[in-house]
């Protein structure tokens, strides 16, 4: 169907559109396609700098504030019963909840 559009077909294309935006608005759409492909070159381009920075940033150690100790964090209403998480990661099992039969 697109195959062979041709100058002309592009020609109507561009002047319909034209008329239907005004020149300030296609200029400044054209500005952003533009800034759009210069930003996705560059990130074609050099994607070892994007990942060299994501290495520091896991790289980076992370220090506990003095006087902070590990805490239970379990949400404000959890469920009685509920399994939470310790500090090291591991399970740690909350309160039974009683039978109400």
């Amino acid at each position: 169907m697109l195959n062979n559009i041709g100058l002309p077909g592009i020609l109507l294309i561009a002047v319909v559109v034209l008329v239907l935006f005004g020149r300030g608005k296609v200029s400044s759409l054209m500005g952003e396609v533009g800034k759009g492909i210069t930003a996705f070159k560059r990130g074609v381009n050099d994607p070892a700098n994007d990942v060299e920075t994501a290495a520091d940033i896991d790289r980076t150690p992370t220090r506990q504030v003095p006087g902070e100790a590990a805490r239970n964090v379990t949400p404000h209403g959890a469920m009685p019963g509920t399994t939470s998480v310790g500090p090291d990661g591991s399970p740690v099992p909350g309160p039974r909840p009683t039978d109400r039969s």
